[in-house]
């Protein structure tokens, strides 16, 4: 019996064993330590940010921002609709409403919509606290055009990078955009702590309370002294050890899945009606240029010129144990957030019913990759024949 494929499994090494046991044995088992402290300084200096803030996951680092930037009750945040329902979650956790944008081609917010939407609520007498754009499956979103509109607008961006550590865009890398960004390091991701996240801002005030919410809130005082409602948001020194590996390894990481990006796209180059999703087939950019990072490799399909749909390769591959899945099914398209408001175009729902994302994680195997690859060929046969 064949093992599983999956799309993005954990990629941990002897390298992440061996911190993990460093941490243990420091005695700094407990949340917090000087394994969390050197994990924000790294991830800080990788991301060009002044201040990292561990904490417990991308869902924490979203959460704790919004609160910061005013999202209230009353309020509304605007976002990518094309993403995962976490990003919208968080802005629930602050009682705002979402405000769903649609994707331009790169499958990122459109900024002319973001503009419309802006306007719009603001003329309907809506209080709009925040923008969190979504850099989507590893692609960083135009953040100039964002930022041009949102300073105009004089409303605050928070980014959601949970998806693009490690990619660049027009020289500025993932996390550095925006009043503070997000990342995550969920088990799935280009780089992972188990469960974790983080949040990057240069403010020094934003940063430091930042972790006075993440710990509770807890006053600086000998007794359990509190003022402020406070959230168990911060990371396990534990986990922190495993990210500083994980840190150390991601260029290497983020090279193994631009290999797989460029052997999709050679693979699917002759075939009529497939694209790479995104734009970036991981062929033409020299390494260290602006690019993805890789993280999921994605295809759209034209069922009217290839002549099958995304649906019927997932289910083929499923036959064999290999897992693919649609791109993200758009937030205005959820039931739970079906009755707030969205700007679209039909674009993020064109791609959920076209897009099909492929085993492409840094831990795949070349074993693994050619089994993908010869199913692959051997629908595609099965379907011109």
């Amino acid at each position: 019996m064949t093992a599983r494929i999956f799309l993005s499994s954990p990629d941990v090494t002897q390298a992440e064993e061996d911190a993990l046991v460093r941490a243990l044995r420091s005695g700094w088992v407990a949340p917090l330590g000087p394994e969390v402290d050197a994990f924000e300084a790294e991830l800080a200096a990788f991301t060009g940010r002044t201040y990292a803030v561990a904490l417990s996951s991308g869902s924490a680092a979203l959460h704790l921002g919004l609160l910061q930037l005013g999202a209230a009750p009353a309020t509304v945040v605007i976002t990518s609709s094309m993403t995962f329902a976490a990003t919208a979650n968080a802005i629930t956790y602050t009682g705002a409403t979402p405000v769903f944008v649609d994707s331009d081609e790169t499958g990122n917010m459109d900024p002319d919509l973001l503009a419309e939407a802006i306007d719009d609520q603001v003329r309907g007498g809506a209080d709009v606290a925040a923008i969190v754009p979504v850099d989507l499956i590893g692609k960083v979103a135009d953040h100039r055009a964002i930022g041009e509109i949102a300073s105009a607008r004089d409303v605050p961006v928070l980014v959601d990078a949970a998806e693009s550590l490690g990619a660049s865009r027009e020289g500025r890398r993932a996390g550095q955009d925006g009043v503070a960004s997000i990342v995550s390091f969920n088990g799935n991701k280009i780089m992972t702590t188990s469960g974790g996240g983080a949040l990057l801002c240069d403010d020094p005030d934003m940063a430091a309370r930042t972790r006075y919410l993440a710990t509770q809130a807890r006053q600086p005082v000998v007794h359990y002294e509190h003022v402020d409602v406070g959230y168990n948001y911060r990371m396990s020194n534990l986990l922190a050890a495993v990210g500083r590996a994980q840190l150390e390894r991601l260029p290497s990481m983020l090279e193994r899945r631009r290999g797989w990006r460029r052997r999709y796209a050679e693979l699917f180059d002759p075939v009529d009606g497939v694209t790479v999703f995104g734009g970036d087939d991981g062929r033409d950019a020299p390494a260290g240029a602006d690019h993805d990072n890789f993280w999921l490799t994605s295809v759209v399909v034209d069922p009217a010129v290839a002549g099958w749909t995304a649906d019927e390769l997932r289910a083929d591959l499923a036959r064999d144990d290999i897992e693919a899945r649609p791109l993200w099914k758009p937030m205005h398209l959820q039931p739970v957030f079906a009755a707030c408001p969205a700007y679209v175009n039909g674009t993020s729902e064109r791609f959920f019913r076209t897009g099909l994302s492929l085993p492409s994680g840094s831990a795949l195997s070349d074993e693994q990759f050619e089994r993908v690859r010869v199913h692959i060929l051997s629908f595609l046969e099965g379907k011109s024949s």
